[in-house]
């Protein structure tokens, strides 16, 4: 999410509207299926974690519980990216549709800058939560 928000965004705003559309479309469908392969990591790491290590909730530190629900919120918001603004901005470039296709390209920016501070909020508590 980074690299996309603070590098790719900006390298493409000098491309024509359609072959930054077009570019984005090729960059996320590519990216995207990589995405719901690290939350399937994600998860399983995570729970194997909580059971196996720390003998389930009861034993998980605050820490673990907040990033835990950070962590859920974060999922959720990238599944109603994937099945609303993604599905429309993929729809509409394909359609060559381009002044449409940009809206939803807003759509997923917006929702990518979301997820990725709480990106960064989860890495902080993650480090930090020893010392709660």
């Amino acid at each position: 999410m980074f690299f996309a928000y603070m590098a790719l965004r900006p390298a493409a705003g000098t491309l024509s509207p359609e072959s930054r559309l077009t570019l984005w479309r090729g960059v996320l469908g590519r990216f995207f299926p990589w995405v719901w392969a690290c939350i399937i990591v994600l998860l399983a790491s995570g729970y194997g974690m909580i059971f196996l290590y720390l003998g389930g909730f009861a034993g998980a530190r605050l820490s673990i519980h907040v990033m835990q629900g950070i962590g859920i919120v974060m999922m959720a918001l990238f599944a109603h990216l994937f099945f609303a603004p993604w599905r429309r901005f993929a729809d509409t470039v394909d359609a060559k549709h381009f002044p449409e296709a940009a809206k939803h390209l807003d759509q997923i920016r917006r929702i990518v800058a979301i997820n990725l501070s709480l990106g960064l909020i989860t890495i902080i508590v993650g480090a930090s939560g020893r010392f709660w």
